[in-house]
């Protein structure tokens, strides 16, 4: 592992809140004739005021193999800063042939990651995907960088195969940007301890709200450097000549006025009519008489402004309210309504003004929870019912047309469905700056947060075996719903934990159709771009591109196999190399007979008399992850399994409780699993390369 220091750092620019800088360190992986050399990167800012720009990104260049990315960045969540743990992870592909970027990534041979707002540590690692000793010769080494994305050029990338070109030369044009501030504190906070670093006649700045710390600035009309004393001095404006020739300069603290000389009036302002000789007024006007008629007219212009400025306001009120409503695609939403009959049904419009009322302004009290798409506050509506408000985050303008996209995806499918296991939606609003959805309020929070948050666990409300399976038959039912009982086949395609919410009585609803895609009658998968959450995604779609309804099975195996075991999809290790699978460990347990409960979770192991059930589940999520999607059973045969499982759970703890009764019933020896002898091992049967329009996607996934 190579951990680079800051003496190796050059300095190519500062400005007022980065600085830029050359670090000539990357990550390799090159295979020899009958061996294989590995580099790591580590970059370390944690000890100093400095984070990584969202402007970089980490760039893999190599053929079949993947970078994996782990680090921690500062999040502020007041009143404190706190730490941030991430990990994410691209694989790059190579066709026949020479590498071919055409000057941009994700290409062929290429893939790209971006990195968390606020990174301080960074470490990345090149894993091979395939046995490539012997197959060296034009593409032997793999490299992952982190620099500016617009500091270099794709076009020159294949170059880089061609002596004398190194990777260490080509490095030289390769930027990175650094934010910096000052401290962690906000600027309300600094203002109060003794260290404040604003000197005189400047304004301080908050520098990130999610990650702390401000900078200062000279206010308007001063100049300097507001981090040294005495700080900023005033600008003498008049020296430059401001005025009128026939004006008077007067010099003020941090502006300047143009006056006119004794004995003149007018204007002595620059591109004015200027300074004239005062002449004496008409014997026949009083001092009175001018007074009243100059108070008339200060009067008759102050009403007709005000009746502007009130009716320009309103106006561009309007104006802007419309343009948030085309930019939240609300023409293509009213588009997808009409040609689908009316499709919004009993979806309500939301008022900005409504949706304010109900988060007492999107008060940070108010706040649920933050993910990768938005913010979830909670409201209450004038009604009295509360609900849960997504707001869609800020991005730049290249993000904002996906994420309407996928908006008024979920706002269409969501319409369609009525099923008590599918959160439902309750309306939308478009006049503000980013789209709002209003849903049902859910109390009890992600499925995610019940199986792997330690500190919830056994408490208030055990996760008990019957309650998972009870789940567990919810969203088997919920998603068989989605593939055959709606008008069009409809494909989640992004089933994980995370997006099972529980409501106040426990019921499982699944949530988040941003990415969900309705069929025709006559379609049988979807071609598309690989994307979605690394550990839930089905590795026939993965080598594919073809996601079919059995994709959406694989996925919910895997959310079995959470239930099961109370384990993460991705085991992470503090070697990233050492990162394991869940899905590989249940399934290696299934196959090592009597091994099935060494991975069970404790609550599902103390369950009592449960085993034949607890039993066939796994045999049941061991189908749901068949590598074959042909031989996985569809939703609906998995929901019926589940729902027959229940009732039967249902029936023996009645009689098991009323055997319990009499004291002389015996107690149940230790809980033995046998599983049938199936082989589930992993067979390539593709050279690892796709016909999509890009050979590779980032897979993200959250870190413990």
């Amino acid at each position: 592992m190579l951990v680079s220091t800051r003496d190796d750092y050059r300095v190519i620019d500062i400005s007022e809140s980065q600085i830029r800088i050359r670090i000539p360190f990357f990550a390799s992986r090159c295979y020899g004739n009958t061996s294989i050399s590995s580099l790591n990167l580590t970059l370390d800012f944690s000890e100093t005021p400095y984070t990584l720009s969202e402007s970089n990104r980490l760039t893999q260049i190599g053929c079949s193999d993947l970078a994996v990315v782990q680090g921690f960045s500062r999040q502020f969540a007041a009143p404190n800063l706190t730490q941030n743990n991430f990990a994410s992870g691209c694989v790059s592909f190579c066709s026949d042939g020479d590498l071919s970027l055409n000057g941009s990534c994700p290409g062929n041979g290429c893939c790209q990651i971006p990195v968390p707002k606020g990174t301080v540590f960074f470490n990345t690692s090149i894993s091979g995907l395939q046995d490539r000793l012997g197959d060296v010769e034009t593409k032997p080494c793999s490299y992952s960088f982190i620099g500016e994305q617009n500091s270099f050029a794709f076009q020159a990338v294949s170059d880089l195969y061609r002596p004398p070109m190194t990777i260490t030369n080509w490095m030289e044009n390769v930027a990175v940007v650094l934010d910096w501030r000052i401290g962690t504190e906000s600027c309300s906070q600094a203002r109060n301890s003794a260290g404040f670093g604003c000197y005189q006649n400047s304004d301080c700045i908050d520098a990130d709200a999610g990650v702390g710390g401000y900078r200062c600035s000279c206010w308007k009309g001063y100049q300097g450097n507001p981090y040294l004393p005495p700080g900023c001095q005033d600008i003498d404006e008049c020296e430059s000549d401001p005025c009128h020739s026939t004006g008077i300069c007067i010099n003020t603290p941090g502006e300047y006025i143009c006056g006119c000389p004794a004995g003149y009036y007018g204007n002595g302002w620059r591109n004015s009519t200027g300074c004239l000789p005062t002449t004496p007024p008409d014997s026949k006007l009083s001092k009175l008489s001018i007074g009243l008629i100059s108070g008339m007219g200060v009067i008759t212009l102050l009403s007709i402004s005000f009746g502007l400025i009130k009716f320009v306001k309103k106006k561009n009120n309007k104006k802007r309210k419309q343009k948030y409503f085309k930019q939240n695609g609300g023409l293509l939403l009213q588009q997808q309504s009409s040609v689908k009959d009316g499709i919004l049904g009993n979806t309500r419009i939301f008022t900005a003004k409504e949706l304010e009322k109900a988060t007492d302004r999107f008060n940070e009290s108010r706040i649920l929870g933050r993910g990768g798409q938005g913010t979830v506050y909670k409201g209450m509506l004038s009604d009295g019912q509360i609900v849960a408000i997504k707001k869609s985050q800020l991005v730049d303008e290249r993000k904002s047309n996906h994420l309407v996209e996928q908006f008024i995806n979920e706002v269409v499918i969501l319409t369609q469905i009525n099923h008590r296991n599918v959160v439902k939606l309750l309306g939308c609003c478009l006049e503000t700056k980013v789209p709002l959805l209003v849903y049902e309020f859910m109390a009890n929070g992600t499925l995610f947060h019940h199986i792997h948050d330690e500190n919830d666990n056994n408490t208030e409300f055990p996760f008990s075996w019957n309650m998972r399976l009870k789940i567990a038959a919810e969203i088997a039912g919920a998603l068989a719903y989605l593939h055959s009982a709606t008008s069009l086949p409809i494909f989640h395609r992004d089933v994980k934990s995370s997006n099972i919410l529980l409501d106040e009585k426990y019921v499982a609803k699944v949530l988040d159709f941003g990415t969900s895609k309705s069929l025709a009658v006559d379609q049988t998968h979807l071609t598309t771009n690989v994307n979605g959450t690394f550990g839930y995604i089905d590795p026939e779609y993965f080598q594919s591109s073809q996601f079919t309804e059995k994709s959406d099975v694989y996925s919910f195996g895997v959310v079995l196999v959470e239930l099961l075991t109370g384990l993460k999809p991705i085991i992470l290790s503090t070697n990233a190399e050492d990162d394991k699978s869940l899905v590989s460990c249940f399934l290696s347990s299934m196959n090592d007979n009597n091994n099935l409960e060494t991975i069970l979770d404790r609550q599902v192991l103390s369950a009592q008399g449960e085993k034949e059930g607890v039993l066939a589940v796994a045999k049941l999520a061991k189908r749901c992850l068949n590598l074959n999607g042909k031989k996985r059973p569809n939703m609906k045969e998995v929901s019926m399994e589940l729902e027959a499982l229940r009732m039967a759970q249902i029936g023996s703890s009645t009689a098991r409780a009323e055997l319990q009764e009499d004291s002389s019933f015996p107690n149940e020896g230790p809980v033995i699993f046998q599983t049938d002898d199936y082989d589930y091992s992993w067979t390539n049967t593709s050279d690892f390369r796709t016909n999509s329009s890009s050979d590779v996607y980032p897979i993200m996934f959250d870190a413990a």
